[in-house]
């Protein structure tokens, strides 16, 4: 089955910034709708971020407005999470998703999935 696979994870102090990227080499990403979604241990996963294929409209979990950005690279078949003023609560490992459908923070909406990146706020 294709795969996505994330990179760009590590440890990191508060207030650093880290940048994710998601390799979708064995896909048409232009066709598809991005998402990074996280968790944390004893947690959830939850949604973070996404980005449509369409417009490019993108949607941010609250708690990471303002700090963290999404983009889309569709030649180079990669997306991408760029976060900032990272925080202790940020730690978790994060997977980026992608959709045929609409992009959103449901993770039920996403059909492909990566194996996910570690990321740790620590100092």
């Amino acid at each position: 089955q294709a795969q996505l696979v994330e990179s760009g994870g590590g440890l990191v102090q508060p207030g650093g910034s880290l940048r994710l990227s998601c390799d979708a080499s064995e896909f048409n990403l232009e066709y598809y709708g991005i998402a990074w979604f996280r968790q944390a241990p004893g947690k959830e996963r939850e949604g973070v971020s996404c980005i449509s294929n369409s417009d490019g409209r993108v949607t941010y979990e609250n708690s990471v407005k303002g700090r963290f950005t999404i983009s889309r690279d569709d030649a180079k078949k990669t997306g991408y999470l760029q976060m900032n003023s990272l925080k202790p609560e940020d730690t978790a490992v994060y997977y980026c998703a992608i959709t045929s459908g609409v992009a959103t923070l449901e993770l039920y909406d996403y059909d492909y999935w990566g194996q996910g990146t570690q990321v740790t706020v620590s100092s």
